[in-house]
């Protein structure tokens, strides 16, 4: 009897290639395609090309909501970047996607679980270490990592080729090598002229979600978002679910050509490298999301939070996520979260997010304390002893060690 695997289908180049090596190698194969919004894929085609090359069967997971709601929502309300930069729209879907897949890896009897994640990247790392976590016995097959297979195909060239010649359609082509990893939060290209550090990432790629902010209205459009308790409800004064509320950011974003960027990153395994990224919907709710939090939370509060981020990030970006570290730190946010309730009113024009107004019930901000205008509100003279206290150890430091 043949061994069962499950393989993590996208419908790709790489996937495509591999189910029918997969097969070769005498295993049947239960493909899983992950739905999360991928805005550029052709379902029902990818479906039929996983059938024909001989899949044992394929799975459609529709996982929109969950991956926004208790993936990506939560790293929003980190305010979480990775290099100050990186918004982890791919980092964030691994670990759903390992822990999906190994239910149906349960349901089928497989032991084996398969992806196309290469042994340079960072893939490979979140989809292991999850699969690691949730299920410790797991086989995992990573043809990027057996020499049999590198050897049958050293680079994507040899890939396409085996696809024309077996008459499996794949979206590259030797012209536009791109890698690319779709879903409802980002679109990321690299590899190919890509990895040209000279060559401009921004006219070279055709976007998929965005236009080029040159190409963008000439006039800004506004947009509203509210959020309760740190998560986005509602788009334009109309109530949405987490997925819908990003699927519309997106298109008022992508028209203004707001979330492109183009970066040098470096990876888990220790190499930089380049990528552009697209990621209209979830620029934006990074922004409105941090407007309603400067007047909703407290200062030391915002501090640690912003002090931790940095430490999030990269446990999201390495692949971290089901650990006691992240368990915790989940559970820190959750809280930290529960007064950022407000609305913030936003333009969008040619790439840039400007504010346009804000409130908040929980509102932190006191004009009449605040303002530079008279009143008594706020006594000045206490600051006299504030500085005071203060300065204690600058004064006693100052007289024993002068500085010159």
């Amino acid at each position: 009897m043949a061994k069962k695997c499950v393989l993590a289908y996208s419908g790709g180049l790489d996937t495509s290639v591999i189910l029918g090596w997969l097969m070769d190698q005498g295993y049947e194969v239960h493909a899983v395609y992950a739905d999360l919004g991928q805005p550029c894929d052709d379902r029902e085609a990818i479906r039929k090309k996983a059938e024909n090359i001989g899949a044992a069967s394929v799975r459609f997971l529709d996982l929109k909501e969950e991956l926004c709601r208790d993936f990506a929502f939560p790293i929003i309300q980190w305010q979480a970047k990775y290099e100050g930069v990186y918004l982890l729209g791919t980092s964030i879907a691994r670990p759903l996607i390992s822990k999906k897949i190994l239910e149906v890896a349960k349901e089928v009897g497989a032991t084996a679980y398969a992806h196309g994640a290469t042994g340079k990247g960072n893939d490979q790392c979140r989809f292991q270490l999850a699969a690691e976590a949730l299920c410790p016995d797991v086989e995992m097959i990573v043809p990027w990592r057996i020499d049999a297979f590198r050897k049958q195909f050293p680079g994507r060239t040899e890939m396409i080729q085996y696809c024309e010649k077996n008459n499996i359609p794949v979206k590259v082509s030797l012209a536009k090598p791109y890698s690319s990893d779709e879903n409802c939060l980002h679109i990321s290209y690299e590899a190919g002229k890509l990895e040209d550090l000279s060559v401009n990432g921004l006219e070279l790629v055709d976007f998929g979600m965005c236009v080029k902010p040159q190409d963008a209205p000439d006039k800004p459009e506004e947009v509203t978002v509210e959020f309760e308790s740190g998560v986005p409800v509602a788009v334009n004064g109309q109530k949405m679910s987490a997925y819908e509320v990003v699927s519309a950011l997106n298109k008022i974003g992508g028209r203004n050509g707001v979330g492109i960027i183009d970066m040098v990153e470096n990876r888990f395994v220790g190499m930089k490298s380049r990528g552009v990224y697209e990621a209209p919907g979830i620029t934006i709710l990074y922004d409105a999301h941090r407007y309603i939090e400067q007047l909703t939370m407290e200062r030391e509060l915002m501090h640690l939070r912003d002090r931790l981020a940095p430490e999030v990030a990269e446990l999201v970006y390495y692949g971290f996520w089901y650990g006691a570290k992240m368990d915790a730190l989940l559970a820190f946010i959750k809280e930290a979260q529960k007064p950022v309730t407000g609305k913030v009113s936003l333009k969008l024009y040619k790439g840039n997010i400007i504010l346009n107004g804000r409130e908040s019930v929980n509102s932190l901000y006191d004009e009449g304390i605040a303002t530079m205008e008279g009143g008594d509100a706020y006594n000045q003279d206490d600051a006299t002893g504030f500085l005071r206290i203060e300065g204690l150890p600058y004064r006693v430091a100052g007289r024993v060690r002068p500085r010159s």
